[in-house]
């Protein structure tokens, strides 16, 4: 039996333990070499990885993109989309949704992961009818999470509604880690018998047990995994790259990896991780698995971004409070999976709740929006009182998001003006407004002051030592 590999080095296994700060000037030299390995995919973009280009890095996020595509030509690319969210964090009209996904296909997107934080099937129509349009592979993923709600069923009637919508493969999405070995086992075999189609599972090491879930995945009949280099996995990423592709083909498994290049780009990838170590963007907190996130349920990404936000304020001492929060929090949503945005939108509100000293007290316009059905259905119905304390009798929506949002790509155009060169610029605007526009102010000012220097040279001969 094959089984094939995603690697996710480039996007998920430093999203998860350093808040996704890895440069592309990190990644560039690593990439042909990366591209020899033999992986089904890279996850390299999508996720968090937009927001941090242009809110850290100073990077341009298509620009990345479009060099991982130059430099890694020959294995496919994938990114993580979240459905009618795309990368931001509210619901988008369809034709801002058409047009992203129409662009990051050209850019050089091969498979779309997407996803819903509620598993609304509403919110993926759109999405998953753009990747479809576009010639690219859709490939749905079922955020799991555990509630009573959340049973093998319940799951199993998501997987067969997925592939009636056009999925072209399914993921099982374990953000948190907390995948058991036989939940997993019954998982792949139920979505196997009544969708038939490729199923490729995702977890965490947050909790200790994913290389056993991944091992249960397999025997039960899963087509590929999601793993990391092992210099960026554990912890709360992926089980190891050269691990678990060396114990798969000592099981008499067939796993198309060149072993000796995965040792060459781990080599190269130990220097880059002990200079993330060097300059605290890597806390090695991140590193160690911790067995509570099986009665917490926090996400990887969810954990070192709060712990990160805990650090600016000062407040790492509450860590272990606010964690005991989320699930309380998580239950007063009415029990949302743990993935972004709803993760976000949990972590925020525990933190506040805890650092403010008083439960709700400060309430996040995006858990307002929640409450009032902007983003989906709860997976649990949530209690009117608690609602109505938050909100009040503000008119709710019970349809799909979507159809309450007017066509707005011309007008964010009308918007950003002249800022925007292209539909790329339009849309990393759309995505994140404040910090897409400064992004932008500051490209196209570096890129004159550049043209600048550059006219000086030419006219002057000067030469920049």
């Amino acid at each position: 039996m094959n089984v094939q590999i995603t690697d996710t080095i480039l996007r998920d296994a430093h999203q998860s333990l350093m808040a996704t700060r890895m440069s592309m000037e990190d990644m560039e030299p690593i990439l042909p070499l990366l591209d020899q390995i033999g992986y089904a995919s890279l996850e390299c973009w999508g996720g968090a990885t937009f927001d941090a280009c242009i809110r850290f890095l100073q990077e341009d996020p298509w620009e990345r993109l479009r060099k991982i595509k130059r430099l890694a030509p020959n294995t496919p690319l994938q990114m993580l989309i979240r459905g009618q969210n795309l990368l931001g964090y509210r619901h988008y009209a369809d034709d801002v949704v058409e047009r992203f996904i129409q662009l990051s296909a050209e850019n050089g997107v091969d498979v779309f992961r997407i996803f819903d934080a509620l598993n609304d099937p509403r919110n993926l129509e759109t999405a998953v009818k753009a990747v479809k349009d576009t010639g690219k592979e859709a490939q749905l993923a079922i955020a799991y999470t555990i509630s009573d709600v959340h049973t093998i069923d319940y799951y199993q009637q998501l997987g067969r509604k997925f592939a009636e919508m056009g999925a072209d493969s399914l993921c099982i999405k374990d953000m948190a880690g907390i995948l058991t070995p036989n939940k997993c086992r019954q998982l792949v075999k139920r979505l196997k018998q009544v969708t038939g189609l490729p199923i490729i599972v995702h977890t965490h090491c947050t909790s200790g047990i994913a290389q056993l879930t991944y091992q249960a995945a397999i025997e039960a009949g899963a087509d590929r995994i999601d793993t990391a280099l092992s210099p960026f996995s554990e912890g709360t990423s992926q089980p190891a790259t050269e691990s678990m592709a060396l114990s798969l083909k000592e099981d008499g498994y067939d796993v198309s990896l060149d072993v000796q290049k995965l040792e060459e780009a781990a080599n190269y990838f130990r220097e880059v991780k002990d200079r993330y170590l060097e300059n605290g963007l890597l806390d090695p907190k991140m590193l160690t698995p911790d067995p509570r996130a099986l009665i917490y349920q926090v996400p990887g990404g969810m954990l070192s971004n709060m712990y990160s936000q805990l650090k600016q304020a000062n407040a790492t001492d509450r860590y272990e409070e606010v964690l005991k929060e989320v699930p309380e929090v998580r239950k007063d949503l009415g029990f949302p999976p743990l993935v972004t945005p709803l993760s976000q939108m949990v972590g925020t509100q525990a933190a506040m709740n805890i650092l403010t000293g008083e439960r709700y007290k400060m309430v996040s316009n995006e858990v307002k929006s929640y409450l009032l059905g902007e983003y989906g259905k709860s997976p649990v119905r949530i209690d009117e009182a608690f609602i109505q304390s938050i909100v009040g009798e503000h008119p709710r929506i019970d349809d799909r998001p979507a159809n309450h949002l007017d066509a707005e790509l011309e007008k964010l155009k009308t918007e950003i003006g002249s800022l925007a060169k292209n539909d790329e610029d339009v849309l990393t605007y759309a995505l994140f407004p404040q910090v897409g526009k400064t992004f932008l102010e500051e490209k196209y000012s570096l890129a004159a002051a550049k043209n600048d220097v550059n006219e000086i040279v030419k006219i002057f001969g000067y030469t920049r030592g």
